[in-house]
């Protein structure tokens, strides 16, 4: 059985870890970085760039480097947070034919899971490197308040990677579970987690290895983006201020804004001033003008006083919703690289009374967490029961257009629940069932999830007839509605798979593209690795060679000169494994003979063979193997 491996999919950076034993280890990916930026890079003839690779070339290539894709996920274009951020996005935001939002990239439009799945293919990838092994199993953590929309664009994501998503589970329980193991006391802890697109507040009950979702809470469009585009517009204005030239219009510019703003983000979480300064940003009066400021944390706080209050109507909500004060709060984990910022620490400490706890590592303790829930899927870790909680109302449409409640957020799942209804009209025979997610009062303003229609009723008069509805929702999520008539007894019954504008056929599609271009990364990987063994064998070979090609004759000697000549004549664009393979053979075959040539002679010192090679041809031999080494 293979592992199980728990993926955090972040807006700004990803990680991935797995369990062995009773210890999760976080995955290096191929560079050996503990985790990896959550970008997708389109080059020249197709080829994608993933991670930090991606990440190093957003400036020259910024049309065409997607970040943030993860606050697109299950959203429409017109999603007025969508329209908000486009202004700042190097890359174009464009609708689906349903009005879902596409990413448009050479010609070609992307959806976010299809995005997503190639950051979860670089994971997956770098997982089975790891592990030596093929994983075929993951949990991936989403934001605590993200709707049955944005849960199935996920799962979708994961799919096209090739992984089975055994569960999806929010981020900070996920946390929660990070901390709580092997923990015997009860505690109730508040995990406040702001990454870098989206804020959570959720309050959980850990006793004996029972993990309890009391309430949650938070907004899916607060995090690191928002603050540095605070600070991106203080630049914007800074510049114009000082040069009279707005750089908003500049995608190239824009992304350098973008790049210093992060890096004095950070910087400021550890400072007292950040030193900004961008050189040849523009040019003005025939001559090229820089971008030289500096900002102190008191002035970058106050342009971002207003994001971090936002914070606390969703911390407050949650302690009403599950009927506590802050004084019943043990301990507050501050979760996700934004609270890496001492103002946020300050305000969570106002907010609940008692300072934070820094003891988790904010950027890896989600995956830490998703990797312990697999381990207890693949019964490694006993006696832990997770109870998550629903982040958003379910409901109907009812008369009037009202949004009539069955479910209530942060109801523990799984769940069932029914509610008996009644017709409005006399002699109706058919009742359509539109159900629905959020938590508003009107229908038009929640999220719909699908609908159906119930046939059949026993005519009667309005309001006699008893339509019982019952929602079904399992552990992973997955809701099932059913509506029966009780005096005729016809029933209608739905699963509810929140649509993310991708229908089987191209999510099967995509999936196909991704085995495809999954064996293409892997031939190319194979060569690429080939190539650099050949060149480490032929430099070996060219040194023994020069030192010891006399022992051998003069059948060995020129056998040995045709492989190094070979190794040195490899076409650049040589993708054939089979030709590779045979060159590498003739190099190891050759290395074999100088060393049996070395040993067979007497006392290991040897006797020179018959036509012992010249000093000088072995000189030019060895310095051409080595530049060809070198480049």
């Amino acid at each position: 059985m293979s592992k199980i491996i728990g993926i955090d999919l972040g807006t700004t950076n990803s990680c991935v870890a797995v369990l062995e034993g009773r210890s999760v280890q976080i995955i290096p990916n191929d560079i050996g970085g503990r985790t990896t930026p959550s970008i997708v890079a389109f080059v020249d003839g197709g080829k994608r760039l993933l991670g930090q690779i991606a990440k190093r070339q957003a400036v020259t290539n910024a049309p065409n480097t997607i970040h943030a894709v993860k606050r697109m996920m299950g959203r429409r274009f017109d999603d007025p947070e969508i329209q908000k951020i486009q202004a700042y996005l190097p890359y174009k935001v464009t609708s689906a034919a349903n009005g879902d939002a596409r990413v448009s990239i050479r010609g070609r439009d992307y959806s976010p899971p299809e995005i997503s799945a190639m950051l979860l293919q670089y994971l997956k990838t770098a997982a089975e490197e790891y592990l030596e092994e093929e994983v075929t199993e993951a949990i991936i953590t989403v934001p605590a308040y993200f709707d049955d929309s944005q849960r199935q664009a996920t799962r979708d994501a994961g799919r096209i990677a090739g992984l089975e998503v055994r569960r999806i589970i929010n981020e900070p329980t996920a946390a929660a579970l990070a901390y709580g193991l092997d923990r015997k006391q009860k505690e109730r802890v508040a995990i406040f987690d702001m990454g870098g697109g989206t804020f959570d507040v959720s309050i959980l009950e850990i006793n004996n290895g029972v993990f309890e979702v009391v309430s949650t809470c938070g907004d899916s469009f607060l995090g690191g983006e928002d603050f540095d585009r605070a600070l991106i517009d203080w630049m914007l204005a800074s510049f114009k201020e000082d040069w009279g030239i707005d750089l908003g219009s500049d995608i190239l510019a824009m992304q350098r804004l973008k790049e210093a703003a992060e890096k004095s983000k950070c910087e400021l979480s550890m400072a007292e001033e950040s030193h900004i300064s961008i050189p040849f940003i523009a040019s003005g009066n025939n001559a090229p003008v820089h971008f030289d400021r500096t900002i102190t944390r008191d002035h970058f706080e106050s342009l971002v006083i207003g994001l971090i209050e936002r914070t606390t109507a969703f911390c407050e909500k949650a302690l009403k919703d599950g009927n506590l004060s802050t004084r019943d709060i043990n301990k507050v984990i501050l979760v996700g690289g934004q609270t890496r910022m001492p103002a946020i620490q300050r305000h969570v400490g106002k907010v609940f009374g008692i300072k934070p706890s820094l003891e988790a590592n904010p950027d890896e303790v989600v995956a830490v967490g998703a990797a312990l829930q697999g381990g207890v899927l693949r019964g490694e870790l006993k006696d832990i029961v997770l109870l998550d909680v629903l982040p958003l109302s379910l409901g109907l449409e009812t008369q009037g257009g009202l949004f009539t409640r069955i479910i209530e957020h942060n109801s523990t799942i799984p769940l069932k629940k029914t509610m008996v209804f009644t017709t409005v009209a006399d002699n109706q025979t058919i009742v359509d069932i539109h159900v629905l997610q959020g938590e508003r009062e009107l229908a038009e303003h929640n999220r719909s999830l699908a609908k159906f229609e119930l046939v059949g009723i026993a005519q009667a008069p309005a309001g006699t007839p008893q339509i019982e509805v019952c929602f079904d929702m399992d552990a992973n999520g997955i809701l099932n509605v059913s509506a029966k008539d009780k005096l005729s007894g016809m029933e209608q019954a739905i699963r509810i798979t929140p649509s993310t504008g991708l229908s089987k056929e191209e999510i099967d599609k995509m999936v196909k593209d991704w085995k495809e271009h999954s064996e293409k990364d892997r031939i190319s990987r194979e060569v690429t690795e080939l190539k650099n063994r050949i060149k480490g064998r032929m430099a070996a070979t060219v040194k023994s060679y020069t030192e010891f090609g006399r022992f051998l004759d003069r059948d060995g000697q020129e056998m040995v000169k045709r492989a190094i000549q070979k190794a040195r004549d490899i076409d650049p664009a040589e993708d054939s494994i089979s030709l590779l393979n045979d060159i590498l053979d003739q190099l190891e075959t050759g290395a074999e003979k100088l060393t049996a040539a070395i040993f067979n002679s007497p006392q290991g010192a040897g006797t020179p063979g018959k036509g012992e090679p010249k000093e000088a041809d072995m000189k030019e031999l060895l310095k051409s193997a080595l530049d060809d080494v070198k480049s």
